[in-house]
């Protein structure tokens, strides 16, 4: 049982990468936060070191997902689509890698109906906040990633924030921007909203650090009800932030 002093997380795609990250993250705040996690299959269960608190669901599948959801007070979602490379791709020979989502795990699939199920599902179960962590380029149908494997991923996630905002539940959107597999902590995280920060040279943003922002996300009040763009400067370049509720005062948008 969590004892009531300590606040409730689930955190959904816990075998991604992004999503272990912050898994881990609030296992080690173990004074704070009871985690717990969900994922697909047991290999994933065993690669995050599972035990009792490491669930197994289909968010496709709404009935598979009553157990996770149960007494949690706060819902990190952090599951997505992922386009495969076909193989074959030779980049000596020019051209452009084409792309492909496994059967059943196409965006539609995971990132509108098992966001949605999710959503649901955590309403039900009385989840005080969801923090929903989508990508930004959601306003430009045109975005270079709807095309891969014709799965429209950015139009689908849209979908999902979209419903969320309008569920009635306390809610942060989370848009970063490219992911890197980088050290976090070390860079000045940029807010901005609409995709604005897209036509600048700062795009992109560690996943370390998107795994701290939804962290810390859970006790600012600052961000609930919002949603926000994020990604970093360069390494070296400006300031590492670490006081978040400077970050997050400029944070203004609902949506």
């Amino acid at each position: 049982m969590a004892d009531s002093a300590r606040t409730t997380v689930l955190v959904t795609g816990a075998g991604g990468r992004t999503g272990h990250i912050v898994y881990e993250k609030l296992k080690h705040k173990a004074d704070k936060f009871h985690v717990r996690g969900l994922v697909r299959s047991e290999p994933s269960k065993a690669k995050i070191g599972g035990g009792e608190d490491v669930y197994i669901g289909d968010i496709t599948k709404a009935e598979s997902l009553g157990p996770a959801f149960a007494g949690v007070d706060v819902l990190i979602i952090l599951t997505s689509a992922a386009p495969q490379m076909k193989p074959g791709f030779d980049p000596s020979k020019g051209g452009r890698p084409e792309f492909y989502y496994e059967e059943g795990a196409y965006p539609e699939q995971v990132d509108w109906i098992g966001q949605k199920n999710q959503i649901d599902a955590a309403k039900e179960a009385g989840v005080k906040h969801i923090i929903l962590v989508g990508s930004m380029g959601g306003t430009n149908p045109n975005h270079p990633l709807n095309s891969f494997g014709n799965g429209k991923i950015l139009i689908w996630k849209r979908k999902s924030e979209q419903y969320l905002a309008d569920s009635d539940t306390t809610y942060t959107l989370i848009r970063p921007g490219g992911l890197l597999d980088k050290e976090g902590g070390l860079r000045e995280l940029l807010i901005g909203n609409n995709d604005e920060l897209l036509a600048t040279d700062t795009k992109t943003v560690p996943r370390a650090d998107v795994a701290e922002v939804c962290v810390q996300a859970i006790v600012h009040d600052a961000v609930k009800n919002k949603a926000f763009d994020l990604t970093s400067k360069p390494e070296g370049e400006g300031t590492p932030t670490t006081d978040f509720k400077i970050l997050f005062s400029q944070v203004t948008a609902s949506f």
